[in-house]
């Protein structure tokens, strides 16, 4: 909130009332839930407005070639365009009375006077990728949370680096090139996601308890693991349209919590931008860091079941009706 020393990082993830159990929606034979305009039109307007809020900044600091070592990686590392995130779509079992097509693209088609998604034709092109992702979520979802890293996979990245050469050079590091590499030759490192592995130096990564590869991504992902958890936001959008646009801001929105996290835990000293630090080298900052990884692992089981149940709605949906 306003006040505190990263307010602006942090959004309230609000999720939007079940259409059914609202007014201008009806669900019809076929389990469709149809909405009048006034209802899906204030839906949309709502979702634009909350991404704009978090848009404004990011677009601002873009048009002055400035660059934020925090935010920006929910916008590089991740390839969900800005636009792409403000775009709303409904999600599966959703017809739109009234809808233009030409709002939202060759994936809808218009039936009985109502747009609705044309799951039939986008499950055909991304089933394979969809089931993909659903195993990957469930499989994180059947594991209990490991709290043990630390968030040393940031130390891990700059590990025999010099100052310069460090992926967020601007910022100096906390305690130093010697220091930061002390603590990372003082610590065990117990990385499982591969996706933070991959960017260790090559001096960091025999050091690393575990050996994950994109291969076997499915069978290390945990739900205690920071960047684990900010991938919700990742499997969210490669979903959509699938699932709601509301459910991917959602995902969005956790993720910006938890970057603050991982980097206020990172070797960079971040103070310049309000943010002070977690400090993994000692014990109460190590004890601080475990407290809000397990706080985000709890967090993270809602949206995580919300992802798996709206890829089993589509799979179930485009599924063909029996004979009878």
């Amino acid at each position: 909130m306003p006040g505190s020393s990263h307010w602006w990082l942090s959004l309230p993830i609000a999720r939007p009332p079940s259409p059914v159990c609202c007014s201008g929606a009806r669900r019809s034979l076929d389990g469709v839930v149809r909405e009048r305009s006034e209802r899906w039109r204030a839906r949309r307007l709502a979702h634009e407005c909350r991404v704009d809020g978090w848009l404004a900044d990011h677009l601002a600091r873009r048009r002055r070639g400035a660059k934020h070592p925090v935010l920006d990686f929910l916008f590089t590392y991740y390839s969900f365009r800005p636009a792409q995130l403000r775009r709303w779509h409904p999600g599966v079992g959703v017809a739109l009375e009234g809808a233009d097509p030409s709002e939202f693209g060759a994936d809808y088609v218009a039936e009985g006077g109502a747009l609705r998604l044309d799951l039939g034709e986008v499950m055909s092109r991304r089933r394979v990728s969809v089931e993909w992702v659903r195993h990957l979520l469930a499989s994180t979802a059947a594991r209990p949370a490991r709290l043990g890293c630390f968030g040393l996979h940031e130390w891990a990245m700059v590990y025999g680096q010099r100052q310069p050469e460090t992926r967020h050079s601007v910022m100096p590091l906390r305690l130093g090139v010697d220091g930061t590499a002390a603590l990372v030759e003082e610590l065990p490192i117990r990385c499982s996601h591969f996706d933070a592995y991959r960017f260790f130096t090559p001096a960091a990564r025999p050091r690393n308890e575990f050996r994950p590869t994109r291969e076997s991504q499915a069978e290390w992902e945990q739900p205690g693991c920071l960047h684990s958890n900010m991938d919700l936001y990742k499997w969210a959008y490669k979903l959509s349209p699938l699932v709601s646009s509301e459910l991917v801001a959602d995902c969005f929105a956790f993720a910006r919590e938890i970057r603050t996290l991982d980097m206020r835990a990172s070797p960079y000293d971040l103070t310049s931008l309000g943010l002070d630090p977690v400090p993994i080298e000692t014990p109460e900052g190590r004890a601080e860091y475990v407290r809000q990884q397990r706080e985000f692992a709890e967090r993270s089981t809602d949206l995580r079941a919300r992802l798996i149940a709206a890829v089993d709605a589509a799979v179930a949906a485009a599924a063909p009706m029996p004979v009878t």
